[in-house]
């Protein structure tokens, strides 16, 4: 009876115990979402010091038209570009007529060529003079998304890649058109390492698994880095804007080098800030520096509340600063603010995105 005794004491005092570590260790990284404690100021913005054009967006086929207008009169955005005028079956005279519908200047729309006939002799100038029919018809610039020099393979079985020659007559006719290329080639550093414990992204590459480029089966992301700037110095007279702060936002340095070498290269700071804003002072420097190269973006649809994360980084001195609601939880550091001065800010949130689209009228 003693000996029984004991063995329920025993047990009433270790359980507990027991329940408390199978807690603990049933929670997985990918479900912790901590509450921070810490208290800081928080300066709202409703809207942005000055106009802005949003360069990198995806509207599909603007079938949410009203919504997307509603949400950029809220935040104070009078232009937005969609990057979906896709080349193939002449989708983007779909789009052109949806955006001409509400009005030739409020959205954009970009051209992205198809590849499906690579093989084929002459392909570049066919696509080239397909590209001069659609900027006839009111598009206004090209995009290069990241299958490019990753992905897309020809007849071979080999991937194409980004200087390809392919390719060599459409680069040519941007120039000659004087539409801006916006130019997504590979992916953020950790895409490119193996999702492991030392993986910065790994809540997101968790979420995403699809988005790891990881392995000999892919190009190796400098390889994709430096054909796309081969393309940049073989084509002086084409604009070339460098998507996601040009795909290298954990390297300022390596890219302000790049804007150094090439004059015609620009970037654009879309779904980045969370990159951008962990480094607050590198990262106002480099903005200042290249305050007439760098574009606003953000790659996410027409969001309020989006919008504003973006301005309260470039605007304000604000600390911890969450920007998942900018675009997606893409790791767990939060961002500081980067207080731009006003002549920055201008330049940043329209007048250079006015140069390269000849945009005439910025009063909405």
């Amino acid at each position: 009876m003693k000996q029984r005794l004991l063995k329920i004491i025993f047990l009433l005092m270790v359980t507990p115990c027991l329940l408390r570590a199978q807690q603990a260790g049933e929670l997985k990284l990918l479900d912790w979402q901590p509450r921070s404690q810490l208290v800081t100021h928080v300066t709202p913005i409703e809207k942005p010091k000055f106009p802005v054009i949003d360069i990198h967006n995806h509207l599909g086929g603007l079938a949410q038209t009203k919504h997307y207008l509603q949400e950029m009169d809220k935040a104070g955005v009078v232009s937005c570009v969609s990057l979906d005028g896709y080349s193939a079956n002449d989708q983007y005279l779909e789009h052109l007529k949806a955006s001409r519908a509400v009005s030739k200047e409020r959205f954009l729309v970009f051209f992205r060529p198809d590849y499906s006939k690579i093989d084929e002799p002459g392909f570049g100038e066919r696509e080239a003079a397909r590209l001069e029919k659609a900027v006839r018809q009111g598009i206004r610039g090209v995009k290069i998304a990241k299958e490019l020099g990753l992905t897309v393979k020809d007849k071979s079985g080999k991937v194409v890649p980004v200087d390809d020659p392919r390719l060599g007559p459409f680069w040519e006719k941007c120039g000659a058109l004087g539409i801006p290329v916006l130019m997504h080639v590979s992916d953020p550093k950790a895409f490119f390492t193996p999702v492991d414990k030392y993986n910065e992204r790994y809540d997101e590459l968790g979420a995403h698994p699809d988005w790891s480029f990881y392995g000999d089966q892919f190009p190796k992301k400098d390889s994709i880095i430096e054909q796309r700037n081969r393309v940049i110095a073989r084509h002086p007279n084409t604009i070339f804007i460098g998507a996601h702060v040009g795909n290298l936002p954990e390297e300022l340095n390596k890219v302000g080098a790049w804007l150094d070498r090439y004059p015609n290269f620009y970037v654009e700071i879309s779904a980045r800030i969370s990159e951008l804003g962990r480094q607050p002072y590198t990262c106002r420097d480099f903005m200042i520096r290249y305050q007439d190269r760098i574009l606003f973006g953000t790659d996410t649809p027409c969001d309020a509340e989006a919008y504003r994360i973006y301005y309260r980084f470039l605007e304000t001195k604000d600390e911890y600063i969450d920007p998942a609601p900018s675009h997606h939880m893409q790791a767990r550091w939060m961002i500081t603010g980067i207080y731009l001065p006003d002549s920055v800010l201008e330049k940043l949130y329209n007048k250079n995105a006015t140069k390269l689209l000849s945009i005439r009228n910025m009063n909405r």
